[in-house]
């Protein structure tokens, strides 16, 4: 049976709890059709759509910039790969902006006649941080600490640590009840500073949107702060905390509970003892090749519209199947843009990796699209991109790199002999999806076959193994047919 509050209340609507943002923009439009008085109404309404855009924009240009591994892959903290049971499981982690907002109207009409907001008061920035300092930062610690308990934990924050990887979206993914408390910590800065007279549009937008932004850097999983600020400022280490910091919380749970400020950690005696060293050697290692892969993968972008399915940019498309999608067309004249960018200054770039049986395989990417290669005074270009990644993969101790689609095309580089004659010393195989399903089959043949019926071998792949089987003094019985069968029995 589910605890009381852990669910969301529009669960049931799936996507359509978009729809719930409808009233604000129904009275948005209304009030600015009546009288000047209900202008007031207005404008609140558009200041909360607003600033739950921002709040959405925040928390995905932190994911991207997470998932670009190409800038971030030596700087990450925990190694691991984030799984699709975890996306799914993050899916609705932008339920607690619905949320805020919801509580935000509800605020606005109980206090509109209290409350005046200016666009700019100074005085509001000192009030609201000094209440943060006072009340926000150790009400959250003492309310972190206590849904680490066992009851509240096993029915409450447990879901916020079944996330294995900690992301920006990773922020958002907690119970309704949760959000409800960290709804009221947002909240009592922003309604004490405007009780007081200090309150300001500025000042709102400037605290909702910091309060999110060091939520995703907490979670953001690769180190960005240097230790070498916290050497030149040493008592700064007490007031911010590091996404190294948050992380050894996710992991070991009973330490690390600050919202923003680890001195919160110290004096209630729970600051993890690792937390400088370990930043501090993320910190300088983050300059340093990371693990070698065993195997890299070089792939291709296909076209404009799959370009903008890469993990690092759209992370629910990324793990969906493939379809066009109609609001993204829009985007396309951008995408051509950023196409004629990659074209001149991009390099080949890591875009994602797994563990399979231990070994770590990344998939690369030459920053071409598709069409591209089909371009005569685009095939040097290209075959340079690839070049220098074969190269590169042979200076790091890659044992295998294998070229996809369109890399491995017999007219631009010969299935990739062109590198492999050019470089004759290299300890790199250089492979493709036909040279590695030929080894496979070679490797399933035993070492005392002395004879071989083979089919198909007017194919590419059946004329590469009849050819090396003649080679090991193997007598090859071929069957020519319309058929081209990939397939072999022995005699």
């Amino acid at each position: 049976m589910e605890s009381s509050l852990s669910t969301w209340p529009w669960d049931y609507l799936g996507s359509f709890k978009y729809l719930l943002y409808g009233p604000f923009i129904a009275k948005w439009f209304y009030s600015r059709s009546q009288e000047e008085n209900n202008m007031k109404e207005a404008t609140w309404c558009f200041h909360i759509l607003i600033i739950c855009l921002l709040r959405c924009t925040i928390h995905s240009v932190w994911n991207t910039f997470s998932n670009m591994l190409f800038l971030t892959r030596n700087r990450r903290i925990i190694k691991e790969g984030v799984d699709f049971k975890q996306v799914d499981n993050e899916w609705d982690w932008d339920n607690f902006i619905l949320l805020q907002a919801m509580i935000g109207s509800l605020g606005f009409y109980m206090l509109q006649d209290q409350i005046n907001l200016p666009l700019w008061d100074f005085r509001g920035f000192l009030a609201i941080i000094i209440l943060h300092i006072t009340i926000s930062e150790p009400l959250y610690y003492f309310l972190h600490k206590c849904f680490h308990g066992n009851y509240l934990f096993n029915n409450y924050h447990s879901l916020h640590h079944s996330s294995p990887v900690p992301q920006p979206f990773t922020a958002g993914h907690a119970t309704f009840f949760e959000h409800i408390i960290l709804g009221g910590i947002i909240g009592i800065p922003i309604l004490g500073s405007c009780l007081l007279g200090y309150g300001s549009l500025t000042m709102i937008y400037g605290y909702v949107l910091i309060f999110d932004w060091l939520r995703c850097l907490g979670h953001c999983n690769f180190e960005i702060i240097s230790h070498q600020l916290f050497e030149a400022i040493p008592f700064l280490k007490y007031l911010i905390y590091t996404p190294t910091y948050h992380s050894l919380h996710h992991t070991e749970k009973e330490t690390n509970y600050c919202l923003f400020m680890p001195i919160f950690d110290v004096l209630g005696d729970t600051l993890n003892p690792k937390s400088w060293e370990m930043h501090t050697k993320l910190s300088i290692e983050s300059g340093k090749n990371g693990r070698v892969p065993d195997f890299v993968f070089l792939a291709h972008v296909v076209d404009m519209t799959s370009a903008m399915h890469a993990p690092f940019l759209f992370r629910s498309f990324a793990s969906t199947p493939f379809c066009t999608r109609l609001f993204l067309l829009p985007f396309l004249p951008l995408v051509f843009v950023f196409m004629f960018v990659m074209w001149a200054y991009s390099k080949v770039f890591l875009a994602t990796f797994y563990n399979l049986r231990g070994r770590l395989h990344q998939t690369w990417v030459v920053p071409r699209f598709g069409f591209q290669y089909f371009l005569p005074f685009a095939a040097e270009g290209i075959n340079n991109q690839i070049e220098q990644a074969i190269l590169r993969a042979d200076k790091l101790g890659v044992k295998v790199i294998s070229l996809a689609a369109l890399n491995k095309n017999e007219a631009l580089n010969g299935g990739g002999t062109l590198f492999v004659n050019k470089h004759p010393n290299l300890k790199v195989r250089v492979v493709h999806g036909n040279t590695l399903t030929a080894a496979v089959i070679l490797k399933e043949i035993p070492e005392n076959v002395s004879e071989v019926f083979l089919t198909g071998a007017t194919s590419k792949l059946g004329r590469v193994i009849a050819l090396y089987l003649c080679r090991r003094q193997v007598r090859v019985l071929v069957s020519i047919s319309q058929f081209l069968f990939r397939s072999f029995q022995f005699m």
